[in-house]
């Protein structure tokens, strides 16, 4: 039995990366297999990465997306969505559970979310994988 999900984050250089940041400095704990690639903006994400992820030994890749701060337009979390629900499209495809593709909008100050946010992520990707 796995105690802990590998996951993969991307996050925002200057909206959800400080968040990620600042709950590690804080010392609120998240399961250590957690990766991140920072990105300038969540809807820059190609499905294609995702795909390679979740193909390449991740048990799911969450997208912490700026919400209406991001710096490069106020529609960033509906391209964002549309990039996500693509990749749901071809994940259904390929035999691949969607639910191992999650997103949720973090501003700079949302530590505590992000850390709960990965938890039941975890939570939800271990109990998949050992059922």
């Amino acid at each position: 039995m796995v105690s802990q999900a590998k996951i993969l984050v991307f996050s925002t250089e200057k909206i959800s990366d400080p968040a990620i940041d600042m709950a590690g400095l804080l010392k609120l704990h998240y399961p250590p297999q957690v990766y991140t690639i920072a990105i300038p903006c969540s809807s820059g994400v190609k499905p294609r990465w995702i795909l390679k992820a979740l193909e390449n030994g991740f048990d799911g890749v969450f997208i912490a997306a700026d919400g209406s701060d991001c710096s490069y337009g106020e529609t960033c979390t509906e391209k964002t969505g549309a990039i996500v629900g693509k990749t749901h499209n071809l994940m259904k495809e390929r035999g691949i559970d969607p639910a191992r593709l999650k997103m949720a909008a973090l501003c700079s100050v949302c530590s505590e979310s992000f850390v709960k946010q990965i938890r039941s992520f975890n939570e939800y990707l271990l109990k998949s994988k050992n059922s």
